[in-house]
């Protein structure tokens, strides 16, 4: 083979691989920023979702203490946010934000004169978001 051939394709195998290592280290850099990014966006939407049942619980747990439950249909929008965690969410959480909901259901249930008298309120539970909320920290590892 002529030294001329030689040298040519040579030339050409080193442009080639190149331009195949250029090709790879950028498909692989945006892979990995792609990946990277879908993580924040989830990682954000669950946030989203959290703080939204957290007000959703507050605002029905609030009108337990103090109505009977008259219109079921204020929980409407509760639900709808526990059937997106469903999407979303792993499963721990969503049993807390079942329970949640069950004992906001409970309260509704409760005379609000028990919530009056002092001393039935220090043996009543008020916080019942907290088992939800640590449940969420531990999926957002914060």
């Amino acid at each position: 083979m002529d030294s001329a051939y030689l040298s040519a394709l040579s030339a050409l195998a080193g442009s080639a691989t190149g331009a195949f290592s250029s090709f790879a280290t950028t498909w692989l850099t945006q892979h990995s920023q792609e990946r990277t990014q879908r993580a924040a966006q989830a990682v954000a939407r669950r946030e989203h979702l959290y703080g939204e049942f957290i007000e959703e619980a507050s605002k029905l747990y609030t009108d337990a203490i103090s109505h009977e439950l008259d219109d079921p249909s204020k929980f409407v929008h509760i639900y709808a946010i526990v059937g997106k965690l469903r999407l979303f969410a792993p499963s721990c959480v969503i049993t807390k934000a079942e329970e949640v909901m069950r004992r906001i259901v409970e309260i509704y249930n409760i005379p609000s004169a028990i919530y009056r008298n002092p001393a039935d309120r220090q043996q009543t539970n008020f916080d019942v978001l907290k088992a939800f909320s640590v449940a969420c920290r531990q999926d957002l590892g914060v």
